[in-house]
Order: structure tokens, then sequence, then C-alpha cells
């Protein structure tokens, strides 16, 4: 892949989309962003019996961010990481023509049948709407 200068890594949860995401990059010799999506929320809240779900849910990505560094130092790289709040392809789209990225990397998870017909399909969508190539990386736990 000659010519690539930055790559945006999306995570999903999966340290292989990562790692492979870092392999590449640091075979290109080229910068790397990577972005965590986290969806907004649509329920109500005030109704889980937690006082401060916001603390609870940026914990959880702060926990996220650490481990993203943790590796990507393992690899001898640096990298810019983002956290999004929103649509998970549209923000995905959305970052990597910010970041004017040459490639985006994206995990895909085995799924259900069931999920396959009725579930939101964020690879092909990131994939129908990027204007650059999109490497989609096997997605184990």
């Amino acid at each position: 892949m000659r010519g690539v200068r930055k790559i945006l890594i999306a995570v999903n949860g999966s340290k292989e989309v990562l790692r492979q995401g870092l392999e590449l990059a640091g075979d290109e010799k080229c910068w790397v962003t990577v972005v965590k999506v986290v969806p907004e929320n649509e329920g109500d809240l005030d109704l889980t019996g937690v006082k401060d779900v916001g603390d609870i849910l940026a914990g959880g990505v702060g926990r996220d961010i650490a481990e993203i560094r943790g590796i990507a130092d393992a690899e001898g790289a640096l990298v810019k990481t983002r956290v999004e709040t929103g649509a998970v392809h549209e923000r995905i789209l959305e970052v990597a023509e910010e970041e004017r990225c040459d490639v985006i990397v994206l995990g895909r998870r085995e799924r259900s049948w069931l999920r396959k017909l009725f579930g939101d399909n964020v690879v092909g969508k990131v994939i129908r709407g990027a204007s650059c190539p999109v490497l989609v990386v096997a997605a184990g736990a």
C-alpha cells in the first residue's frame, strides 16, 4: 500500500483491529489516529438507579483509551486518540475526512443470521461512504 500517510483505526473493543492497524502503520511509517465511537444514549438515564451515569460511561471510555495507548506503546507507535459520540459509521467517516486519512481500518465480528438480517451493518455503511480504501479485519473479542 504505497503512498499511505495517515491511517484511521476505528476500534470496537477488539485488540486485533488495533494491532493489525498499528502493524500496517509501522510497515508504511505513517501517522495513526485511533477513534472510539460511543453511540448516543437513546434511553432515560434517570431511571437506571445510578446517581452519575456520566462518570460511569466516561470511566469505561477512559479505560479503553488507556488500553489503546498501552498497546500502542508496546508496539512502539505514537497514536492520536479521539473519542466521538454519535452514529458509529457517520462519525468514523467524518473523522476520516477531518484527519485526511488515506486508509480506514476497522473490525468485523461474526454475527448471527438474525443480526445480519436486522442488525446495523456499520462495516458496510463505512465501505459505501468512504472516500478512501477500507481495510476490514476479522475481529475477535
